[in-house]
């Protein structure tokens, strides 16, 4: 039996994935917080509800990762406090990302935390992190369709240039 054998919770970590565990927790306290504030400025009942279970969802992504770090002896990143609720009324009008923004903003941000669980799950040895890893990967997967759905709903997706295919 190897050093890597048994319960991978009883395994050290390489420094690879404790870098990328606590990168992860640092990214996804920053997103948690831009998103909070970014809530203020929507309008739009759907995406408001799409925003709050993006920062659900990255909320107990950083509390599982922490716990991980703190029981392998590694000090948290730090984290933005929770930026004050304000109503969208208050916010002037050239100050205010309008709604298409913020959900770009918002799956710009779930494209690239599908690449950092990618990078963690082909990275890690032991197999409850890259476990880990695959569901959040499989939870934001399902949180980006949900926001392209929205996109297409509401008009606000600009596609890149659609390749159409001519017939002489």
């Amino acid at each position: 039996m190897g050093i890597l054998s048994g319960n991978p919770q009883d395994e050290p970590l390489h420094y690879g994935e404790v870098y990328g565990l606590w990168t992860f927790v640092l990214t996804g306290n920053k997103m948690i917080a831009d998103h909070q504030m970014l809530l203020n400025h929507v309008g739009d009942d759907d995406l408001k509800k799409l925003i709050g279970e993006a920062i659900d969802g990255a909320q107990a992504e950083v509390k599982q990762i922490s716990e991980i770090l703190r029981a392998n002896g590694v000090a948290l990143p730090p984290a933005a406090p929770e930026p004050p609720k304000v109503e969208l009324e208050s916010i002037p009008v050239g100050a205010r990302f309008i709604d298409p923004d913020v959900a770009a903003t918002a799956s710009a941000a779930i494209a690239a935390g599908l690449v950092s669980c990618s990078t963690m799950m082909g990275q890690s040895i032991r197999e409850d992190v890259g476990m880990m890893f695959g569901q959040f990967h499989t939870n934001k997967a399902m949180l980006g369709a949900k926001f392209l759905k929205l996109l297409k709903e509401k008009g606000w997706l600009i596609p890149p240039p659609l390749h159409q295919d001519k017939k002489d």
